[in-house]
């Protein structure tokens, strides 16, 4: 029986280190406990704060903005690509749907008018990502110059929109107010999010076009040579990056009662952060959708001790960026590792 037992856990442990993902888990369950013991308590009740219903609730909500932003990105970085204008993206889709909602009547009823507004965002944000992708798999122009290009012009097109301004909405019964009553609730946004993130975690490992994702970003000449659909397969992940992020942006825009087209600023960091921090492999051809998961809630966590501690946003940016190279660092193979540090060494 002991044997068994001891066979079993080991089979559950190779199958963790199969999917890449043991060591986040292991990172995320110690940040989870060390959040807990140095969160501060309720002056009144002695509750620990970090603990409570209502701040755990919030992390969730707080992570999920930005998880499904990290769920595209995570597509784009397998086939070895980037992603830089997905904070514009979501300014855009945030800024055109309270503008839309605000501006346009129409004599539909208002769950269906706040439908087609949402349908026509997702277009916009994913013609957007599809004309990334056209141009990077035509021109064979890198990613980050195409999409850094996007991040300005993107941004630029959300503020010719409102010319510059920022677009409120309301607490009344118009209909945006009721869109953002029905949209902001924690409930929804943490909904949206692990549903796509189970969907999207499903394309990725068990579905053909995830192959082709992982194949490419890790050869894309032997993936020609093979003959996947290299173009094709670009294309349709940054259009699914695009998607996503309309998402996200339409989440937004509810939760903040306002469409600002200078909104999203950074965002791309965040989203590259947990992708790279879930052991996603910067060279393309190797990571999950789960593992960015944990990415962005160790993220997510770490945020939330920092502001309930009161430490500086200064201190919270270094900090994170040093957990960033760790990160990196790890996934390196052993040979590059020796090689890096050999190369170190010759230079010294």
């Amino acid at each position: 029986m002991g044997a068994r037992i001891i066979e079993f856990f080991k089979s559950r442990r190779k199958l963790l280190f199969t999917v890449g993902n043991f060591q986040q888990v292991i990172g995320l369950v110690l940040l989870f406990i060390i959040a807990a013991i140095i969160s501060p308590v309720a002056h009144r009740t002695g509750q620990n704060i970090f603990l409570s219903g209502a701040n755990l609730t919030d992390i969730m909500r707080q992570v999920s903005e930005k998880g499904i932003i990290a769920l595209g990105m995570t597509f784009v970085i397998l086939t070895g690509g980037i992603d830089l204008s997905v904070g514009s993206v979501l300014a855009l889709s945030a800024t055109f749907t309270a503008n839309t909602l605000t501006n346009w009547k129409t004599d539909m009823s208002w769950p269906m008018e706040i439908c087609v507004v949402i349908i026509m965002a997702l277009a916009i944000c994913t013609a957007f990502g599809t004309l990334q992708g056209t141009l990077i798999a035509k021109l064979k122009v890198q990613p980050f110059i195409i999409t850094l290009a996007g991040m300005i012009g993107i941004r630029g097109f959300a503020r010719f929109l409102t010319t510059n301004a920022n677009i409120d909405i309301g607490f009344g019964d118009d209909i945006s107010s009721l869109f953002a009553k029905t949209i902001q609730n924690k409930t929804i946004v943490i909904a949206a999010f692990a549903a796509l993130a189970l969907i999207f975690g499903v394309i990725l490992a068990r579905t053909v076009f995830g192959l082709q994702v992982k194949s490419v970003g890790d050869n894309p000449v032997a993936a020609r040579y093979a003959g996947l659909p290299v173009t094709k397969t670009l294309i349709y992940t940054y259009a699914i990056s695009g998607f996503l992020v309309g998402i996200a942006g339409v989440l937004h825009c509810a939760q903040n009662h306002q469409g600002n087209p200078n909104d999203g600023v950074s965002y791309e960091l965040d989203a590259i952060a947990s992708v790279v921090i879930g052991g996603t492999s910067m060279s393309g051809g190797k990571g999950t959708i789960t593992g960015t998961i944990i990415g962005a809630f160790i993220l997510g966590i770490l945020t939330n001790i920092f502001r309930l501690k009161g430490v500086d946003i200064n201190v919270e940016m270094m900090c994170k960026s040093v957990i960033i190279v760790i990160a990196v660092w790890l996934q390196m193979p052993r040979k590059a590792k020796g090689a890096a540090k050999k190369q170190s060494a010759g230079r010294n």
